[in-house]
């Protein structure tokens, strides 16, 4: 029994373990998943970290990318082939979305808006003709997407949205309302906007989705000014005056907050396993110093105090990709829970910002210039910390789940 339970979960062939793989996690994927993590890396390298400072310091994305991420398949990497996605299981999308942000967080910010937010919810939510129309070309990188939920003056509180979606006589919509933090707002050739609608009774479904080509009438995009995070995404507050929009434009089998909330689910997964991403550039970045800064006549790393803190660093790398992992197995299963990817998303985003501060620390002055990774990535991941749930609120589902009190009202 012990035999078949470690060949299930560490698959031929066994692997060696990697310089701060100290578990041999890598022994626990399949040789698929390590291949999509393995090219991801590649892309990241050669094609992502030579210019992210820069765009990063001018507060542009790097649009140019964005062909190469279609063709490569990162955009909707979980969704079905017959929709021109790479259909992948959840264990390799989550390497995708580790190594994505390994690069930076505002990279895997726009693939998970992408697949996670406008790809999933038009999967899930949308009829046949809507999913063969928008997802091939979204998949490929032609069209891109943003995700209209959160507003000015609710954030944390998305059923208290006021953006409304009125029915006219003839079947068609008239959207008037505003969104804020919007990623990839102004790039967006689409918008899935959740509007309350009149029908709001005892049946839970006025809130629903809409499909919203960014050039209709009376939708425009604002760019969100004086960021000191992420400030290599794009980041909009949309506003919809007198919006009309086709009958066919709802999302049909959308209704209640359940149905964005089920897409902040997706990419709150993604999330968990980005925010690693972010963490183990950081460690790297610290232990490639501490092995080559000499202060006092030896190396840093030669100190214990630079020990200790390299020692903690991959101590919670391991305890997050192992939580991770097993999230994304379960997930492949279908025995996830969302209270489960709360859990995975606040612990590894706080576990990395921790790295990422304390990466910075060891690396000292130098920590604050732009060719190091380490405080770009403590800047980012306090927006990680914010977004998607805060951690706050993340700790009030898991305390809502451990005591059976919901502590939101």
């Amino acid at each position: 029994m012990a035999t078949e339970l470690a060949e299930s979960y560490f698959p031929s062939p066994q692997l060696t373990p990697r310089d701060g793989d100290l578990f041999n996690i890598d022994a626990a994927l399949t040789e698929e998943e390590r291949a999509v993590r393995d090219s991801v890396r590649r892309f990241v390298d050669e094609r992502v970290l030579p210019i992210i400072g820069k765009y990063y310091v001018d507060g542009k994305f790097p649009k140019e990318l964005i062909p190469e991420m279609g063709e490569l398949g990162f955009f909707g990497a979980n969704l079905p082939e017959e929709y021109g996605c790479a259909g992948l299981n959840n264990v390799s999308y989550g390497l995708i979305m580790q190594e994505l942000e390994r690069g930076d967080s505002g990279i895997r910010s726009f693939a998970s808006v992408q697949g996670a937010l406008v790809m999933y919810p038009i999967y899930a939510f949308g009829s046949e003709e809507q999913k063969r129309h928008w997802l091939p070309r979204m998949a490929k990188g032609e069209v891109i997407g943003c995700f209209g939920l959160t507003e000015p003056d609710y954030g944390s509180n998305p059923a208290g949205m006021i953006t409304r979606a009125r029915k006219q006589q003839d079947g068609s919509w008239v959207l008037n309302g505003a969104k804020m933090w919007i990623t990839n707002g102004s790039t967006a050739h689409v918008a899935v906007v959740w509007a309350k609608t009149e029908d709001d009774d005892d049946s839970g479904r006025s809130i629903r989705g809409f499909v919203v080509p960014t050039d209709t009438p009376g939708f425009t995009a604002r760019d969100q000014k004086g960021k000191l995070s992420l400030r290599a995404s794009d980041t909009s507050e949309l506003v919809l005056q007198d919006v009309k929009l086709p009958a066919e434009a709802i999302l049909p089998n959308s209704g209640g907050l359940k149905s964005p909330l089920m897409c902040l689910t997706q990419a709150r997964y993604g999330i968990s396993w980005g925010a690693l991403g972010a963490a183990i550039a950081c460690f790297e970045e610290a232990t490639s110093y501490a092995k080559n800064r000499v202060m006092f006549d030896k190396p840093i790393g030669a100190f214990q105090i630079q020990q200790v803190r390299l020692a903690e660093m991959l101590t919670e790398i391991t305890k997050g990709q192992l939580l991770s992992l097993h999230l994304g197995r379960c997930k492949d299963l279908g025995t996830f829970t969302p209270t489960m990817v709360s859990l995975a998303k606040r612990n590894n985003v706080n576990i990395a910002t921790d790295i990422a501060r304390e990466a910075r620390r060891l690396l000292g002055g130098n920590g604050i210039l732009a060719e190091y990774a380490s405080m770009r990535h403590m800047a980012n991941l306090e927006s990680v910390y914010t977004y998607e749930g805060t951690h706050d609120v993340h700790s009030l589902v898991l305390g809502q789940a451990i005591t059976g009190f919901n502590a939101f009202k």
